[in-house]
């Protein structure tokens, strides 16, 4: 009997952790099921790389101080934090949205001006996938800014919203 009841706790508690880190990533706003199925086999990528609408990238992110980013970010980052900066070809839709899978900020320029997020999502529950951001571009050229990361990775993928 002890034994059983060891196994029904460990499967109980199993399917708790389970259903946790399932919820977490329900809080978000939108979906991210394709984040999450895009971000184990994102291939690496430097700060300037060119990014792809429906693909994922795991950026080597360097010191804040050594990019010379288009306009100054919107929010300053921190000193000794990390960042890089990437550019996307805008779809006709234009609508993307940018999620990342850790704590930074992101900033859109398209003709030298920062476009404002149209919606913006983040939970800290949800394993590898930290916020979510919203933009409503023109179509053409865009370069994304990414400032103020603690770690010196980040994966960020491009998507049309759902």
């Amino acid at each position: 009997m002890k034994t059983f009841v060891i196994s029904l706790f460990a499967i109980l508690a199993g399917t708790c952790s389970a259903m946790a880190a399932g919820a977490g990533c329900d809080a978000f706003k939108w979906p991210v099921t394709r984040e999450q199925a895009l971000f184990p086999a994102a291939p690496a990528a430097q700060s300037g790389a060119d990014l792809t609408v429906g693909q994922a990238m795991d950026f080597a992110l360097v010191a804040v101080d050594t990019i010379s980013f288009e306009i100054p970010p919107e929010r300053a980052p921190a000193a000794g934090t990390f960042g890089a900066t990437a550019n996307v070809t805008v779809p006709p839709e234009g609508e993307l949205q940018f999620s990342l899978s850790d704590e930074a900020w992101i900033d859109v320029v398209q003709d030298g001006h920062a476009v404002k997020s149209t919606g913006f999502s983040g939970v800290k529950t949800c394993p590898g996938i930290r916020k979510s951001v919203r933009f409503k571009l023109s179509a053409g050229p865009a370069t994304i800014q990414l400032s103020g990361a603690k770690k010196e990775t980040l994966k960020i993928a491009v998507l049309a919203p759902e």
